[in-house]
């Protein structure tokens, strides 16, 4: 079995049929089918290409709408997702409301221009670990783009250190951390907020490791360029991660390539490494195993 712990409906030219579709040909179950809310101005625009034609008027790029019309036609392959902006104030009241009439299992993905540590998020993250949801959760960092509008930058959740405050504050939660500003801590050198997708080897002392030995409710999403990225660019220590943190990372792609399964299988890994990370993880963290 396999499961894509991140994925979006509408999204990269995919509609329903040819999701599927993409689904079989890399022989994947079911799909973590994930909302992205935002207001319109906190993301770029080179995303609405890519992204649900009424993204303006639906509150964000993915909204809980399209991704709701995909779970009702095809129940059995997708597992929905909802995250609401926790600073609307009528943000966990539509969480359990979605939770109550369509069985949201999953929080995410959260990708917002604020400290995910706010009181109103911290309240949000907390609700869901009530309701054994987990959080997923996108970080980038500030980077000079040279521009001024529509934004200079797209930085999302305040980074390592706030994601550590998230994980001591709300230890009944569980979260997945996803995206270049959490990735680039696999190492410990000080390319997190300079390269969004660092090569090289991977050297002693990334944050990462050591969130995952002192956090419990830590996981690892290793979808899209970044997570494939920072297990690939050093393969050695890649297979290790798998190997070490094999109960706490799940495979997802946030994407239609096949890139992440072709590095897993190229490390040869146990099998039972390789059905955590493919499924049995992503079962447990949704109360199905």
């Amino acid at each position: 079995m396999i499961i894509d712990a991140h994925n979006h409906a509408d999204w990269h030219k995919h509609n329903l049929d040819k999701f599927i579709e993409n689904m079989d040909t890399y022989h994947i179950d079911k799909t973590w089918l994930l909302t992205w809310e935002s207001p319109y101005d906190e993301y770029s625009p080179e995303y609405n290409h890519v992204v649900n034609v009424d993204a303006k008027r639906e509150v964000g790029p993915v909204s809980f709408a399209r991704t709701l019309s995909y779970v009702e036609r095809r129940p059995d392959r997708f597992i929905l997702g909802f995250a609401p902006d926790p600073r609307r104030p009528e943000a966990i009241d539509r969480l359990h409301t979605a939770i109550d009439l369509y069985g949201v299992k999953v929080c995410g993905e959260v990708k917002l221009r604020m400290m995910y540590d706010n009181p109103d998020a911290i309240r949000l993250w907390r609700f869901a670990g009530e309701h054994g949801l987990p959080v997923t959760f996108h970080f980038d960092y500030e980077f000079n783009t040279g521009r001024k509008y529509p934004r200079p930058n797209y930085w999302y959740g305040g980074g390592i250190d706030c994601l550590e405050r998230v994980l001591k504050l709300c230890p009944e939660t569980n979260f997945l951390g996803h995206a270049p500003g959490f990735w680039s801590h696999i190492s410990g050198d000080d390319k997190f907020d300079k390269e969004g997708y660092p090569k090289g080897p991977v050297l002693p002392g990334g944050r990462i490791p050591e969130l995952l030995e002192k956090y419990p409710n830590l996981y690892c999403d290793l979808s899209a360029g970044s997570g494939c990225n920072a297990l690939s660019r050093d393969p050695e220590f890649g297979k290790k991660f798998l190997i070490t943190w094999q109960d706490r990372c799940v495979y997802a792609r946030d994407y239609f390539d096949n890139i992440h399964q072709e590095f897993i299988n190229s490390l040869n890994l146990d099998q039972e490494v390789c059905d955590k990370i493919y499924y049995k993880n992503a079962l447990k963290l949704t109360h199905d195993l």
